[in-house]
């Protein structure tokens, strides 16, 4: 009879498990992730043409999904941080596929020309 029980429990669970994809397992390498990236750019440089060459990285092979905008028009609060110029989000389906974006050719090629154009940047990468 524990047998039975022990059965029953089993694919309980693994339905359980097959039913809520949203959960995480911390430390898997294929768990999809978001890379944020926000930019402080100097005083000089058109946001609008920034905007324009930072698409060219939504093109990588790698990125899922990708969006970029400006700080949204919020009511201010001291936990919101709107003191940056751009902002991008990248959807990866794995962390390996955000290093290989990392070391792609054209992810490379922005930064070498555009570094110049920022005074800091700050990244966040979270898996979902």
């Amino acid at each position: 009879m524990s047998s039975r029980r022990n059965f029953i429990r089993n694919v309980a669970l693994g339905s359980t498990l097959v039913a809520m994809p949203h959960v995480t397992f911390a430390g898997r390498s294929e768990q999809p992730m978001i890379h944020q990236v926000f930019f402080w750019l100097n005083q000089e440089v058109d946001v609008q043409e920034f905007i324009q060459e930072a698409q060219i990285l939504s093109r990588i092979d790698t990125v899922k999904r990708f969006y970029i905008g400006t700080p949204a028009a919020t009511v201010e609060r001291d936990v919101i941080d709107s003191s940056y110029s751009i902002a991008c989000t990248f959807f990866f389906d794995s962390v390996a596929d955000e290093q290989k974006y990392q070391v792609d050719p054209q992810h490379l090629a922005f930064i070498e020309r555009n570094s110049n154009k920022w005074s800091k940047v700050v990244v966040y990468d979270f898996t979902i």
